[in-house]
């Protein structure tokens, strides 16, 4: 028997081609991370260039906020994003469908950058880039020597006073692995930081990343450098335990566990209070909800 169906009207059609845009927005940002990135960072103002590190050219977002010699940069560094599609097939381009660091500098009024990983945002086909470098490498020599020489040239442009480096889950590891490397490092804030990638990927039954180097096996950083590790008290991704552990070892740490957060949320919303409670020294205070 024929299922009756309702006369098609012009408002059945609008909502009906409201609906095949929002499908084809959704595949373009699922074929084009990258042209999804830069379309969030025009929409914040941000500027965008692409800086020369070693090896590998960086995609850069910075933002405009005034800056003099007293300033800190605070520079972003982002998650993994997708290096594997599923378990056992890797991806065509491991740029971030969601770059949570990027909209954490959004609401950051200091003088900010958002500084790119080898063979992310849009350069995967690059000469020197293969799934190495965002798979078994996505923490290695090559990648963290190319951030700390890119991120020498944008120090040569200006004249900051420091720099607090700022890493979102993977983008915490390499945080501590720059910090040590870069001279100018004044502060380290990680954010679901993976601070030990070997005992991460034990813990997810992953395969070791051998290419990569493990800031819990590196010498601790200096005194002189203040550390703060957030994490939230239900991210099974990156337990807090996991952040501990790493910190206990490092002068100068400090964690923030805070309640009812997870690997992802709700760290958007809670970023100017994070970063007015870093800027004061002060312990964050966060309700218990």
């Amino acid at each position: 028997m024929p299922v009756p169906t309702a006369p098609v009207g012009k408002g059945r059609v609008r909502r009906s081609l409201a609906g095949l845009s929002a499908c084809l927005a959704i595949l373009l940002a699922g074929c084009a991370p990258a042209q999804r990135l830069d379309a969030l960072a025009k929409e914040y103002g941000l500027t965008r260039d692409v800086v020369e590190g070693e090896n590998f050219r960086l995609v850069t977002y910075r933002n405009h906020a005034r800056a003099d010699k007293a300033a800190f940069l605070h520079v972003y560094l982002e998650g993994d994003g997708l290096p594997w599609r599923t378990r056992y097939e890797i991806s065509w381009d491991p740029t971030p469908r969601d770059p949570l660091a990027l909209r954490l500098m959004e609401k950051d009024p200091a003088p900010s950058v958002y500084l790119g990983r080898p063979c992310y945002d849009g350069q995967a086909t690059s000469t020197a880039c293969g799934a190495y470098m965002w798979t078994d490498g996505r923490y290695g020599p090559e990648v963290v020597s190319s951030m700390r020489a890119a991120l020498a040239h944008l120090l040569a442009r200006r004249e900051y006073a420091g720099v607090v480096l700022i890493g979102y889950s993977g983008g915490g590891t390499l945080a501590m692995l720059l910090a040590e490397r870069v001279p100018q490092t004044r502060a380290v804030i990680t954010v679901a930081g993976n601070l030990d990638p070997a005992r991460w990927a034990r813990l997810h039954r992953y395969s070791p990343l051998r290419g990569s180097l493990n800031p819990a096996d590196e010498p601790p950083l200096d005194t002189e450098i203040r550390q703060v590790h957030y994490v939230g008290s239900r991210d099974q991704n990156i337990p807090p335990s996991f952040v501990r552990a790493v910190a206990r070892e490092q002068p100068n740490a400090a964690v923030v566990v805070i309640p009812r957060f997870d690997h992802r949320c709700c760290w958007e919303v809670a970023w100017p209070s994070i970063l007015e409670s870093f800027d004061e020294g002060t312990k964050l205070k966060w309700p218990v909800q």
